[in-house]
């Protein structure tokens, strides 16, 4: 989910998974740069999320764990069909989205990373950066440090 502030730039929320020792992670930043679109804003910070991911994976082989698959979890069904198609998916919309932002469909073509989409009700990155109540606060809880009794 994207929160825009007063000088429009845009707080992007990210989660992710490694298996198979689901390694979860979430990151909550504001970009350093104006997107012109939700699209382009995702886009933005998955590039960097993916960098760290390919980070995190690298280092986790490292101390001899093995990582069969890192996933990338979306909201945004436009930033996956361009994650995953690159400059191939680009429409009217999309043209000015800079080029470095399809590292990531390098790297999902290598294999690296898999883009999943999850609905913007079960990101669980949203329970670290986002003030939760009610149902949706203990699912959340309860997914994350298991059922409360």
């Amino acid at each position: 989910m994207s929160h825009e502030m007063d000088d429009r730039r845009i707080i992007c929320d990210a989660s992710r998974f490694q298996e198979p020792y689901w390694r979860h992670s979430v990151m909550s930043k504001k970009q350093k740069l104006n997107s012109r679109s939700s699209t382009e804003a995702k886009l933005i910070a998955v590039d960097d999320v993916v960098t760290m991911m390919l980070w995190t994976k690298v280092f986790m082989e490292w101390q001899g764990y093995l990582i069969k698959k890192n996933f990338l979890y979306q909201d945004n069904k436009s930033a996956i069909l361009l994650e995953e198609n690159g400059p191939k998916s680009v429409g009217k919309r999309s043209r000015a989205i800079n080029i470095r932002y399809f590292f990531i469909t390098d790297q999902v073509e290598k294999g690296n990373v898999k883009i999943k989409y999850c609905p913007t009700g079960n990101m669980i990155a949203d329970f670290m950066t986002k003030p939760l109540q009610g149902e949706k606060f203990c699912k959340f809880r309860d997914w994350i440090l298991g059922p409360q009794e």
